[in-house]
C-alpha cells in the first residue's frame, strides 16, 4: 500500500493522512487514531492496518510496510463485511462485487 491508499473506506482516510497524523499528534493508544478523520469507527476492517501503523511508529519506523496491493486490500475488506463481521458507515467506499 502507497501513502496515497485509502485504508478506512467508512470515512475515505488515506494512508498519507494516518501516518502523519501519528507522526505529528503522537498518540498514546492505537484507539486515539479514530481522531484523525475517524478512521477505525466504521465497519472496524482498517484497526489492525491502524495498530500496526502505531507500532511502526512506536518503533521508530517511518512507516510500516504494506505486501498487499490497494486492490486485495478491497477484496478482503469486502469478503470481511460479506462475512458479517463489520458494517460500513453511511457514505462508504462499497466494497467490491464478487462479480469484479
Amino acid at each position: 500500500m502507497e501513502l496515497e491508499d485509502t485504508i478506512c473506506y467508512c470515512f475515505h482516510v488515506s494512508k498519507r493522512k494516518i501516518v502523519n497524523f501519528i507522526r505529528i499528534r503522537k498518540p498514546k493508544r492505537p484507539s486515539q487514531i479514530s481522531e484523525c478523520g475517524g478512521a477505525g469507527t466504521g465497519c472496524g476492517w482498517c484497526v489492525s492496518y491502524l495498530k500496526r501503523y502505531f507500532a511502526a511508529a512506536k518503533d521508530g519506523q517511518a512507516e510500516a510496510v504494506d505486501a498487499m496491493t490497494p486492490e486485495q486490500y478491497a477484496r478482503e475488506r469486502g469478503e470481511y463485511i460479506r462475512a458479517g463481521k463489520g458494517v460500513p458507515a453511511p457514505g462508504a467506499i462499497p466494497p467490491p462485487s464478487d462479480a469484479e
